[in-house]
């Protein structure tokens, strides 16, 4: 979708400032509401993709607003609700106030601890031949969806050249809404600078990204 959390290549925000030695979380709180996201998201009421959409899908003064992990308790709290988990006198209160509904899957920390360490993997079975090879030329399709993408904005209508072909994986833009996993091919696409920032780019810059095959058309 096209919402203010897709900042790649925008102006306006000023510059990337690194901070030396930064910690994984900042406060106790940051790294509760992380094991709470992991936690609920293994007891499968909702996809990771669905998860994703439910950070991004907010006015930008909202997203704005929030800090990285405040935007991942507010969508936490987002899917609770819409599934019936949560209701919202227990979210202003801050604990249970009514009987909570069984789930079929609960994980314990040791559990947590694989997942963190191994992840999930995406990868599944090809339902069709790749439509493009390593050194074919792509561009990128002009797409505006109204819900969840991997496709930035700023790649879209570019030429570029496929450098690796990654097998077939979950497609997050079907995934993330309800419509399953639809395998598709995945690609690493190599764009030179100058094609994504125009001529004042600089000419040793370049920028590889990881697109989906409904992403892509031949150049």
């Amino acid at each position: 979708m096209n919402g203010v959390h897709d900042m790649g290549g925008m102006h306006g925000f000023g510059p990337v400032e690194p901070e030396p030695d930064e910690p994984v979380f900042h406060a106790e709180w940051e790294r509760r509401a992380f094991a709470l996201t992991l936690a609920m998201g293994a007891t499968g009421q909702w996809t990771i993709d669905a998860s994703r959409f439910a950070r991004e899908d907010w006015p930008a003064p909202a997203y704005l607003s929030r800090t990285y992990y405040e935007m991942w308790l507010a969508g936490l709290e987002r899917l609770l609700a819409e599934r019936g988990l949560v209701s919202g006198d227990e979210v202003e209160a801050g604990r249970p106030l009514h009987p909570a509904r069984p789930l079929d899957r609960v994980v314990d920390a040791p559990a947590a601890m694989r997942m963190v360490r191994s992840g999930g993997p995406s990868n599944r079975d090809a339902p069709r031949p790749a439509a493009f090879a390593t050194g074919d030329r792509v561009r990128t399709r002009n797409l505006n969806p109204p819900t969840h993408t991997r496709l930035p904005r700023y790649v879209r209508g570019k030429v570029g050249t496929v450098v690796l072909v990654h097998g077939a994986h979950v497609f997050p833009d079907v995934n993330a809404h309800g419509g399953g996993e639809d395998p598709q091919w995945l690609y690493t696409v190599r764009f030179a600078g100058r094609d994504l920032w125009g001529p004042d780019s600089d000419p040793t810059v370049s920028v590889s990204f990881d697109a989906f095959e409904p992403y892509l058309e031949a150049a």
